[in-house]
């Protein structure tokens, strides 16, 4: 039996939103094999100057956890 785990995380970026998902998206594979979906839940923007600054999305990842519950 497996069990999906869902971690949310904010990924952010300079150049736009799909870079600040695609960054969260690494990140989370770096650490995590069994990564098996993400959905966007919110999307912002810090402004400075009048000018988008950072790119952000808070984001949801599911992993498969059943190799967390083994100790493996």
């Amino acid at each position: 039996m497996s069990l999906i785990k869902v971690k949310e995380i904010i990924g952010s970026s300079p150049k736009g939103f799909h870079e600040a998902f695609q960054e969260a998206v690494n990140q989370v594979c770096a650490q995590k094999k069994n990564v098996t979906g993400a959905k966007i839940i919110s999307q912002t923007a810090d402004i400075k100057d009048g000018q988008i600054a950072e790119y952000k999305v808070n984001v949801k990842i599911a992993y498969r956890w059943d190799k967390e519950l083994h100790g493996q």
